[in-house]
């Protein structure tokens, strides 16, 4: 499975983005997915999570501005980020869990004004 990961960029504090993941491979509809990040000197963090059966999970901070999707047809998971903080900044990696755990490249989103 290789993941690859979009749609970052910068942003002033108050604006929206959309990541993309687009995974390879077969049997997309089975994983697991999530959106992972990491900010410079912190620990890699579960922002959201969305599963198979597509319960979804939230980072508390991100709740009522982070919307994580999926469209099966198309093998890609989404993140959506509306309301986007300084503190949002970060290494945003795409994680899939099937069988094992994949991990895409990462897509840098900086919130600066």
């Amino acid at each position: 499975v290789q993941l690859q990961a979009s749609g970052g960029g910068l942003v002033q504090p108050g604006g929206s983005l959309r990541l993309s993941c687009a995974a390879s491979g077969r049997d997309f509809s089975n994983f697991h997915m999530a959106w992972y990040r990491q900010a410079p000197g912190k620990q890699r963090e579960l922002v959201a999570s969305i599963t198979s059966s597509g319960t979804i999970n939230y980072k508390d901070s991100v709740k009522g501005r982070f919307t994580i999707s999926r469209d099966n047809a198309k093998n890609t998971v989404y993140l959506r980020m509306d309301n986007l903080k300084p503190e949002d900044t970060a290494v945003y990696y795409c994680n899939a869990v099937y069988c094992a755990a994949y991990w895409g490249q990462g897509t840098q989103v900086t919130v600066s004004s």
